[in-house]
């Protein structure tokens, strides 16, 4: 499976540009997810600890710089560890991919029963940024959380 070639804007460019510059950490991608006011940033696998800083602090100081949400995920080579990191920190038991009969890419992602509301997040906003990345990554049309 390939990994889509993922065309960035200029604006993007700009805060992955701020984003390394501030966390160090090696920017993957950056996705402007302007329904929540969110910055969605993919990082370097192992990079996570260094893009967020001790106690959170460069997402912080890039929230005020920029006035959005920053939200950090670990890249990874298969939708199932994307779609494990992008739920992150809810706890993944297992994830199912399979194709509908009209030809749609399912992920069913089956969750800790108390995790749900984790991955769910407030107003579906972390299965949401599940769904973008799988979408976006590995032209999964959907995320179902079990």
């Amino acid at each position: 499976m390939s990994i889509p070639s993922i065309k960035l804007t200029a604006e993007e460019m700009r805060y992955i540009s701020l984003f390394e510059s501030v966390t160090g950490a090696v920017t993957r991608d950056c996705i402007i997810d302007n329904k929540v006011n969110r910055l969605i940033f993919i990082v370097r696998s192992g990079d996570m600890g260094l893009a967020i800083g001790r106690r959170g602090i460069n997402v912080r100081r890039l929230q005020r710089m920029i006035g959005k949400t920053i939200e950090i995920v670990e890249h990874a080579d298969t939708p199932e560890n994307l779609i494990k990191n992008s739920l992150a920190p809810a706890r993944v038991r297992a994830i199912k991919i399979s194709k509908s009969p009209n030809g749609k890419k399912i992920a069913y992602v089956t969750i800790e029963p108390q995790d749900k509301g984790i991955a769910i997040g407030k107003e579906g906003r972390n299965i949401a940024r599940a769904r973008i990345l799988a979408k976006r990554y590995f032209d999964i049309d959907n995320v179902i959380i079990l």
